[in-house]
């Protein structure tokens, strides 16, 4: 099975200039907690909940002036639709990452996720294997 197969094809994107308060008024309209980043139609980051509450709200940033630019995650994995989706889980395992930019030709055609695969019948092994290792604790700095 391909991952153009189970994807979801229609994705919300954002570009690098949009504000972090842009980013999460989508994030909050489509209940998502990430969204590429484009330039055009090709993939240059990613920004999640996450990278807003830690690399903004924590650090007293304004959202309605700092960038999505200054806070996302630079040259993200992503996967060609043509990929098998065994290969996407792995990635997403080793990488440990919930979800993956989905491209054809270096366009964003859609968005793979853990709950994607999860879902898919024949794919639960996959999904419960990659859910451990991105769900692998790491040990807080304090």
């Amino acid at each position: 099975m391909k991952v153009g197969e189970i994807m979801t094809k229609s994705v919300a994107s954002l570009n690098s200039d949009d504000t972090v308060e842009r980013a999460a008024q989508i994030m909050n309209e489509h209940n998502i907690g990430s969204l590429p980043v484009c330039s055009g139609e090709n993939v240059i980051g990613i920004i999640t909940d996450r990278d807003i509450a830690v690399r903004n709200v924590a650090k007293g940033q304004n959202p309605r002036v700092q960038t999505v630019r200054e806070i996302m995650s630079s040259n993200p994995v992503i996967v060609d639709q043509d990929t098998d989706i065994h290969d996407a889980a792995r990635i997403m395992s080793e990488r440990q990452i919930r979800r993956l930019p989905v491209v054809k030709n270096d366009k964003l055609t859609g968005f793979i996720a853990l709950g994607d695969i999860a879902t898919s019948k024949n794919l639960k092994d996959d999904a419960e294997n990659t859910l451990c290792n991105v769900s692998e604790p790491c040990t807080p700095v304090m």
